[in-house]
């Protein structure tokens, strides 16, 4: 048995629309079962309230345009702060693992955020890791995301960090939103081998995924050896979800879930309502509670109709002898590439809003450094749904940047906001020093988080 921590938050005053399928009864049937089953009447099993983060949370990883105010609601801040307390009470020994089932979700807001995309507008398990390593000063995380759709956003956040192992997998790109999470997507120059993508064929059953996690996932967490394990614990995968084509069952992810142990679990996506999330949230929390779960079953479930095709396997064996290659040979790559980029990489993409109907403009570059993981440059162009266009400069410096990398990107900042006036806004995030600027050029005002 595990002291198991969990979190519900329902958010009744937040949905894209009353009928859309991210709405509060994705977490309301979840409850009723839960409680209906006596699970949370069990010892081991510690209900905790939510907190509102704070903006200094939000901003520590986004850019958030034009500021954190206009790309959140009150039901964000409390979503991402739900996740931050279940943080606190597994590192401080509360709990010895914790689930938070909030929403709104989060894996796909990226750095820079101009709107929401993919249900989500910031990201929580993002926001929650940089959080940790603030407070507590942990380092090497592993983030393992099993919702059906590509975690995109979780990936850019950290593809240029060596000391984050993202892990996804889910329905091949090809087939679904938001069609990228493809095996070349290894990570920035000196995080190479640090992303690994596991693109699925739709139709993959829990014999197919498991058979990932136990020859490919779990082999690479035992080499990374991070101090934390995070599962972004998307449950569309399931086989009735309305939007994917997956078959993998709430049994399937109660297994899952015990060989994985992760020590913290947070919402993702998920939106067969009620013929799936009562079932597969209990599973997740019964199996992080060490929980008998055997008999956890869908009404539905038949046992022939979850057969696993047999070229579904030859492709998973291949992918897993091809990603673990990459893994194992990521030092390598990464000082091929310092000699190959030398001093700066520097790249460009169209990123789109399919929620809001976004298109954003974005370059970036990446200061190389061989003493730290360097630091980033965002140069973002898009137009809101209110008929305003941004332009916005953004300089990142990582947690564990050296001082000469910190002194260079503050030195970029000031050059940029005392003489460039081609950006609307220009922000700086400083996590080496936990300090936020957001500065509004035509207002010549900055607005300061620290």
């Amino acid at each position: 048995m595990n002291n198991t921590g969990v979190i519900f938050f329902p958010a009744f005053d937040w949905a894209i629309s009353p009928t859309h399928p991210e709405r509060e009864e994705r977490l309301l049937y979840t409850r009723d079962q839960i409680f209906e089953e006596g699970i949370m009447d069990l010892p081991n099993i510690h209900e905790f309230k939510p907190r509102l983060a704070e903006k200094k949370d939000i901003a520590r990883v986004h850019f958030c345009v034009p500021n954190v105010d206009a790309q959140i609601t009150a039901a964000h801040l409390v979503s991402a702060g739900s996740a931050l307390v279940i943080a606190d009470a597994v590192i401080k020994g509360e709990v010895d693992n914790g689930f938070s089932i909030a929403r709104p979700p989060g894996h796909h807001a990226m750095t820079v955020a101009h709107g929401n995309r993919g249900f989500c507008n910031i990201n929580n398990e993002a926001i929650m890791i940089e959080y940790i390593r603030n407070k507590y000063g942990l380092r090497k995380i592993a983030v393992v995301d099993t919702d059906v759709h590509h975690g995109d956003g979780s990936q850019e956040i950290f593809y240029d960090d060596p000391d984050i192992l993202f892990i996804s997998f889910h329905q091949d790109g090809r087939t679904l939103y938001p069609g990228s999470g493809f095996v070349y997507e290894l990570g920035g120059p000196m995080a190479w081998g640090s992303t690994i993508n596991i693109p699925l064929p739709p139709n993959t059953t829990d014999a197919g995924i498991l058979r990932v996690l136990d020859n490919l996932v779990l082999p690479i967490l035992e080499e990374f050896e991070p101090e934390l394990i995070v599962n972004s614990a998307g449950q569309d995968n399931h086989y009735t979800d309305p939007l994917a084509n997956m078959r993998f069952t709430a049994h399937g992810y109660a297994e899952l879930n015990r060989r994985l142990a992760p020590d913290i679990a947070v919402l993702e996506g998920g939106y067969s309502v009620e013929t799936a999330l009562p079932y597969v949230n209990m599973a997740l929390l019964m199996a992080m509670a060490g929980i008998d779960y055997s008999n956890l079953r869908e009404p539905d479930y038949k046992s022939e109709l979850f057969k696993e095709d047999p070229r579904h396997i030859e492709y998973i064996d291949q992918l897993i002898s091809h990603q673990l290659i990459n893994f194992r040979s990521r030092q390598q790559h990464i000082e091929e590439n310092i000699k190959k980029y030398g001093r700066e990489y520097s790249e460009h993409q169209q990123i789109y809003y399919d929620t809001d109907g976004i298109s954003e403009d974005q370059s970036r570059r990446l200061r190389i450094c061989p003493a730290c993981p360097g630091w980033r440059i965002i140069d973002s162009s898009a137009r809101h749904r209110n008929g305003k266009k941004y332009h916005v400069f953004c300089i990142s410096v990582p947690a564990f940047a050296c001082p000469d990398c910190r002194r260079e990107a503050l030195n970029a900042y000031k050059d940029v906001a005392a003489y460039n006036n081609n950006f609307d806004f220009v922000y700086l995030q400083d996590r080496a020093n936990d300090r936020y600027i957001a500065l509004d050029k035509a207002k010549g005002r900055e607005e300061v988080y620290e």
